[in-house]
């Protein structure tokens, strides 16, 4: 089964990532509003219970894939 990870920065935390792209593609005339820059991860498990591997990658983005302190994830189970 494969989760994927997406890790963003909390709206509290300042993304000069996401503000640097966010000026950079305003300058070239497309009209956004925010952007924020983030990480993708895809952890393939040999796992056939569907809560069993959200619950593993759970506890992986827990404790190494994100800081709490400076990041939000979202699991979603890919095809």
């Amino acid at each position: 089964m494969k989760i994927a990870v997406k890790i963003l920065p909390r709206r509290e935390v300042l993304d000069t990532q996401g503000r640097a792209v966010e000026q950079a593609l305003n300058s070239q005339n497309h009209s956004i509003t925010s952007c924020r820059v983030g990480k993708y991860v895809e952890v393939v498990l040999n796992e056939a219970d569907r809560e069993m591997a959200l619950n593993k990658v759970r506890e992986m983005a827990e404790q190494l894939l994100h800081n709490p302190l400076t990041e939000t994830f979202q699991l979603e189970v890919v095809d």
